[in-house]
């Protein structure tokens, strides 16, 4: 089964990426044909610093590789590399309309709150459109909020095969109803825009910094404390299996827990957990000349794969002479 997958290149990882997003992609490397892309055309749309852009699109590459992702079972690009995906947007836009097109959450969202919203803020869709069908993708995970974006694509999909012939697979969603939330320091989401992030790949000092900063109530020391209600647990359970979980909220719910202390012990965590990536990273980033061959290797795979679906759309549309 073919799996398709984006990452915008839009800022350091952190630990809501990783729970939410990177360990199903590694799950899905090793199961199933994953296609995975570093989505740095789509972060045009926010992102106008070239000098940003560029870092941050290496960085991301950097990131996935450091994690696991293997060039040799993934086929993994990035976006701009293979601009065939721009020319199959051109003629899905024929088969949706800027009405539908409007009803766009990110779209309406990003209007909502100001944002001065470009063509191709508008036309997004459309290009994830065009990612997920110009590759045949049999599943795409999706959130929630990217479930609408996913169904313009099925539609359009489902125009072109009934005007043209079978042309698309129709792609099915991959929802995962389980995953759960991940709070920033704040207690909000975690995510980039809200500043409340902790990033795995920050060094010693800064991963300090932003735990020790993460929310806690006025509780004192010799106070029972709610689990439930702790953001410091929530974020600390993320790397507990049952049984610690469990014994963790006995400790929150017996008198002489020191907030400061659990945030001494997550810390410690954290960097247990992402020691062997974080090494990874720092080996990598001394053999440039390794990424330049991972990523021509990723290109030259990702145009073979798309180069049938443009093939026939040229040929269905009449644009071959």
């Amino acid at each position: 089964m073919r799996i398709l997958t984006g990452l915008q290149p839009s800022g350091k990882l952190h630990l809501g990426n990783y729970f939410s997003a990177i360990r199903k992609m590694l799950e899905y490397q090793s199961n199933n044909e994953l296609f995975l892309f570093i989505a740095n055309l789509h972060s045009l749309t926010t992102l106008k610093d070239p000098n940003l852009q560029k870092s941050n699109t290496y960085n991301a590459v950097l990131d996935l590789l450091a994690l696991g992702i293997d060039p040799n079972k993934t086929v993994f690009w990035v976006q701009s590399d293979v601009p065939e995906v721009t020319e199959v947007t051109w003629y899905l836009s024929m088969a949706i309309t800027t009405s539908q097109l409007s009803l766009a959450h990110s779209f309406k969202d990003k209007t909502a709150k100001g944002f001065t919203p470009s063509a191709g803020l508008f036309n997004y869709p459309i290009l994830m459109a065009a990612d997920i069908l110009s590759y045949q993708a049999d599943k795409v995970p999706v959130g929630k909020d990217q479930k609408q974006h996913l169904e313009f694509a099925r539609d359009i999909a489902s125009r072109f095969n009934s005007e043209f012939g079978d042309i698309f697979k129709i792609p099915e969603p991959d929802i995962d109803e389980n995953t759960a939330t991940v709070p920033g320091v704040d207690g909000a989401k975690m995510s980039k825009s809200y500043g409340n992030t902790i990033n795995f790949f920050d060094s010693e000092k800064e991963l300090k910094k932003s735990v020790m900063s993460i929310v806690s109530d006025s509780a004192g020391i010799d106070e029972a404390k709610d689990p439930d209600s702790s953001v410091i647990f929530s974020i600390y359970s993320l790397f507990l299996n049952k049984e610690e979980k469990e014994n963790l909220k006995n400790r929150f719910r017996t008198p002489g827990l020191r907030y400061g202390d659990v945030k001494k012990e997550l810390l410690e965590k954290v960097l247990e957990h992402f020691s062997i990536y974080r090494a990874k990273r720092e080996e990598l980033i001394s053999q440039p000349e390794l990424i330049s061959d991972i990523l021509a290797s990723g290109k030259t795979k990702a145009k073979s794969a798309i180069m049938p679906t443009l093939e026939r759309l040229r040929t269905k549309l009449g644009l071959l002479i």
